[in-house]
């Protein structure tokens, strides 16, 4: 945005990040990202007459490989100093019977593991750049199913039959909206084209319909759509939840709510109604594969020197049980938060924040 300095004239200019002028004030220097890499680009701020329009045209001045960062202008105008940054992660698995956290599928950079119901197949999407992929639990067979201009591709989810892979990603000027594509690759298909932002799409156990969110948009409800009619919709009483998962026997579905603290809560089919299972602060709730237990982040009641810890909820008596503390694993990371998910046989995965950063002094050449 751009406003005059007594805070009038107010305006949209173009999509970027933090940044800084210059000591002279010829140029502000900022940040954008585009497909997952922070570039620096500089505006230009020329001298022109009152009625004379701006050059909102930026110059952009590095173009990766590494990202960079946190840009600070030297006082001659000379130098930028920013921070270098190699962004990588490498995919983790808790291993309960020894408790230690081991690289799995070789430590691939990426997140969003999910699985084929046979658990012979998992889909993922690359880290940092968001491209999604499918291969062999093995690791053989490796498909590329996004391209650009598709951006972003996140959490992908298998059909029951495993032949379509639903996912979440964002189109060039565009909300984030659900796709489908075959297991098999092709040219994914947006489901309902909106401006409203629809997250975290999971399938009914029949096939037939997909269910979604949005985290982004206020009070928004969870919607259902049928896929054979392409006709969306509202879960009763679902305003302000997301995050939806349909229940292994397609009783229930389990939601989190938007307000914090965010809180789990379940739907049941034969009642309609909402129940509150867990009212501390949580996230990214998946399902065991029996369906007798919900695994989620649990932020609230964990020791001091531990950010989080994973448990599961046990669906017979509401019990909540420990799984892994979170301790001395390093930093995680993923496109929103900390990504968390389960492997088929229902031991944690993370993705770990393996990125190396250094600083980095720019020699700049001004027009």
């Amino acid at each position: 945005m751009e406003a005059s300095a007594d805070g009038t004239r107010l305006r949209k200019m173009f999509e970027g990040l933090r940044g800084e002028w210059t000591s002279d004030g010829r140029f502000f220097i900022f940040e954008k990202m585009i497909d997952g890499r922070i570039d620096l680009w500089g505006l230009p701020e020329a001298k022109r007459l009152p009625w004379q329009k701006r050059n909102d045209n930026p110059i952009q001045l590095t173009t990766g490989p590494l990202s960079f960062a946190d840009p600070s202008p030297s006082k001659d105008g000379k130098k930028i100093y920013a921070v270098g940054v190699s962004q990588r992660a490498e995919v983790i698995r808790y291993d309960s019977g020894n408790h230690q956290f081991v690289p799995y599928l070789s430590g691939i950079s990426a997140e969003g593991l999910a699985f084929s119901q046979d658990g012979q197949w998992v889909a993922y999407t690359s880290y940092p750049d968001g491209m999604l992929w499918r291969s062999k639990v093995d690791g053989s067979e490796r498909l590329q199913l996004t391209f650009r201009p598709l951006r972003r591709a996140f959490l992908p989810r298998w059909s029951p039959d495993g032949k379509q892979i639903a996912f979440n990603a964002i189109v060039p000027d565009a909300s984030w909206n659900i796709f489908l594509v075959s297991s098999n690759g092709g040219t994914p298909q947006r489901i309902l084209p909106s401006e409203q932002t629809q997250m975290d799409a999971n399938w009914s156990p029949d096939g037939n319909s997909l269910v979604f969110g949005s985290v982004f948009v206020p009070n928004a409800p969870i919607y259902i759509v049928d896929l054979r009619s392409k006709r969306a919709s509202p879960l009763p009483g679902s305003n302000g939840l997301f995050s939806p998962h349909w229940s292994p026997d397609g009783r229930q579905i389990a939601a989190i709510t938007t307000e914090r603290p965010r809180k789990l809560m379940l739907f049941d089919f034969s009642t309609h109604k909402w129940t509150e299972l867990f009212g501390s602060e949580m996230g990214y709730e998946n399902w065991s594969h029996d369906g007798k237990y919900i695994y989620f982040q649990d932020y609230h009641d964990h020791a001091p020197d531990v950010g989080y810890r994973i448990v599961r909820l046990r669906l017979s008596d509401r019990k909540v049980e420990n799984v892994a503390e979170l301790k001395n694993l390093g930093g995680l990371t993923g496109t929103f938060g900390d990504w968390f998910g389960l492997a088929p046989d229902d031991s944690p995965l993370f993705s770990r924040d393996i990125s190396t950063s250094e600083i980095y002094s720019l020699e700049m050449e001004w027009p």
